[in-house]
């Protein structure tokens, strides 16, 4: 499990409540609020849904793909 303290703004995370029986679900840490690390929520994906960061155990970041950045011409072929 990842430690709170090394969670980072705007990124994603499969992580699940301190619920009994919670699934895990991927998450998005919010600074809807405000920047500081105080005012991070955790956002359930696809809801505007904003609960507190305690409330969550995360289990690992989830990378974002590389993009395949092609020249204009190799997109043109």
């Amino acid at each position: 499990m990842l430690e709170l303290s090394s969670l980072e703004s705007e990124c994603f995370y499969w992580a699940r409540r301190w619920e009994v029986g919670s699934a895990w679900e991927v998450v998005q840490i919010s600074t809807v609020f405000g920047a500081a690390r105080d005012y991070w929520t955790v956002a359930s994906t696809g809801s505007d849904v904003h609960r507190m960061v305690d409330d969550y155990e995360f289990l690992v970041r989830i990378a974002m793909p590389k993009a395949l950045i092609l020249h204009p011409q190799q997109a043109a072929e």
